[in-house]
């Protein structure tokens, strides 16, 4: 007898290295419109961890440039969240703003390039920064850059608990299969070794 597939992870998510970042950063020309939209998508999944369904329902309402707060209605967990939004990712999102948003009685923070001007559905996001990471020649997909802040936290200290609060997950066990053994941690924890 056979039993119902496993969908386990049996390998560690992917997530890129800081060169890799850096390469995809810089293949960004930021005097297209789509690039300046697709560099504020990124920014936002790669600085706050969020998923491309979280990205395409920011509103306009939901960003206090005063603050320097976004403000997520609407999480996977049902739980609403206010995240610090880092200067780098807020000069991202207003330089699209400015830059590249359409004029429209829409409040979605992101919306189609072309008329009509429509919200970008959450495949679209995931593909747009598909497409970015690929036009960088890197491999991934979208949500590598959400194991990479996942990754980066915990290289910084940050408890599985706090991490999982800032992912949204409900559960613990979803935020233990986005962490990656990172071995240069382990040999400092366990060994008091500097690689």
């Amino acid at each position: 007898v056979i039993g119902p597939r496993q969908f386990a992870q049996n390998t560690p998510p992917k997530f890129f290295r800081l060169h890799e970042i850096q390469r995809l950063f810089d293949s960004f020309d930021l005097s297209s419109a789509k690039d300046l939209r697709n560099y504020a998508m990124v920014h936002l999944s790669y600085g706050l961890g969020l998923r491309p369904d979280e990205i395409s329902l920011i509103t306009l309402d939901d960003i206090s440039f005063t603050q320097s707060e976004l403000t997520l209605t609407t999480r996977k967990n049902d739980r609403p969240a206010k995240l610090p939004i880092p200067e780098n990712i807020m000069k991202s999102i207003a330089a699209y703003i400015i830059g590249s948003r359409p004029k429209s009685s829409h409040r979605r923070l992101f919306l189609n390039l072309a008329a009509p001007h429509r919200p970008i559905c959450a495949t679209s996001v995931g593909q747009h920064i598909t497409e970015c990471i690929r036009k960088a020649g890197l491999p991934g997909t979208a949500y590598w850059l959400r194991h990479t802040y996942a990754q980066n936290l915990l290289e910084t200290g940050v408890s599985i608990y706090e991490i999982k609060e800032m992912l949204g997950h409900e559960y613990i066990d979803s935020t233990e299969k986005y962490l990656h053994v990172h071995m240069k941690l382990m040999r400092r924890v366990l060994f008091d070794e500097e690689l």
